[in-house]
């Protein structure tokens, strides 16, 4: 039996991209080599990743205005420190909505004055910050789209004329946004978009070259752009699938066609964890995560009963973070829709057990 995966990440992929993905390691293209052994300069692998790169634009509606868009390695971990080493020169302000943003912030205090303009740390980052200012002489301000750790997601971003960073790490492709608000995207390939091992980077060119120090060539996003996302040896299998997971996207409409899908998943989860007495959920319903849901027993005798239940249904991936606790039922774009209707009937066969 195919188990329904909640995982937050590595995440759930496409059965027809894994399919594909799993035929290319033996043959790919029908040249009889597999995918993970050809040179990454041949013209079958340069179309990949000139392929990826395009549709990250074209999904995105970023085509020809000013952006080109990147495949790196080291996640978005990584990206925490490239960005403050290529746009921090004086200043830098950051929103600090979870644990991720935290580990930024450390990264850019190292570059220059970092500004917190608000955090939601006092209240374990169960809530988004509101009302907050940035200050105009800012090199950028920077916030993280959603959180995964406490299933906290932005809903809105703020007027700004300071040029706008934001990790999506975990909720890119997955909402239609005003993309053209930020000026560098970044996403780790693994929670919403492929297998660990590549980053998706979005960016426009002409916030670059406005710093005076010396930049590492592996830290340089100009060197990457000037050499095509190939100035070393890229991600090969992770770059593929996150190409056909893309062009899967493309398939069935898109952006605008998956937000709908993914809405009715949440709804349909939020819906039975507000109806439940047994569940509740641990953040402020209005920032509440499209994509990872976040939940406790109110009963925490239940706790083995429950968990036993949901394996036994053939549920995968549902454990909270580590530092939360709890539950955490990630619905990244391909998980279906009869997943998270199976979850759902767990719940309601633990309360009538109840009753």
């Amino acid at each position: 039996m195919k188990k329904h995966n909640f995982s937050a990440g590595p995440c759930i992929l496409p059965q027809e991209v894994l399919k594909e993905a799993s035929e290319a390691i033996l043959n790919f293209n029908n040249d009889s080599l597999s995918l993970i052994e050809i040179s990454h300069r041949s013209s079958s692998f340069v179309a990949v990743m000139d392929k990826a790169r395009a549709l990250s634009l074209e999904l995105l509606g970023l085509e020809n205005k000013g952006y080109k868009a990147l495949f790196l390695q080291g996640g978005a971990s990584l990206e925490f420190l490239m960005v403050a080493y290529n746009l921090l020169n004086k200043k830098a302000a950051y929103l600090n909505t979870g644990t991720w943003s935290d580990k930024a912030i450390k990264e850019a205090k190292a570059f220059g004055e970092m500004i917190e303009v608000a955090s939601s740390k006092d209240k374990k980052y169960s809530y988004i910050p509101k009302g907050y200012n940035i200050p105009e002489d800012a090199d950028y301000f920077h916030c993280t789209s959603n959180n995964t750790v406490a299933g906290t997601q932005m809903k809105e971003f703020p007027e700004t004329n300071v040029s706008m960073v934001c990790d999506m790490s975990s909720d890119i492709f997955s909402r239609q946004l005003d993309f053209e608000k930020f000026d560098l995207i970044y996403a780790g390939a693994q929670k919403n978009m492929g297998p660990a091992g590549t980053t998706l980077v979005i960016i426009k060119e002409d916030i670059l070259g406005k710093i005076e120090r010396h930049i590492p060539s592996m830290l340089n996003y100009q060197v990457h752009l000037d050499k095509d996302s190939m100035f070393n040896t890229p991600s090969v299998f992770a770059v593929y699938v996150s190409m056909l997971t893309l062009q899967w996207l493309k398939d069935i409409g898109g952006i605008k066609f998956i937000e709908e899908v993914n809405n009715k998943k949440a709804a349909l989860l939020y819906d039975e964890i507000d109806r439940n007495s047994l569940f509740k959920g641990i953040v402020a319903k209005e920032d509440r995560s499209t994509m990872n849901a976040t939940f406790i027993l109110t009963n925490e005798g239940l706790t083995e009963t429950f968990d036993n239940m949901w394996k036994d249904a053939g549920i995968s991936g549902i454990n909270g973070h580590r530092s939360v606790g709890g539950y955490r039922a990630s619905m990244y774009n391909a998980l279906p829709l009869y997943s998270v209707q199976k979850l759902v009937d767990v719940m309601q066969e633990l309360e009538r057990n109840q009753s």
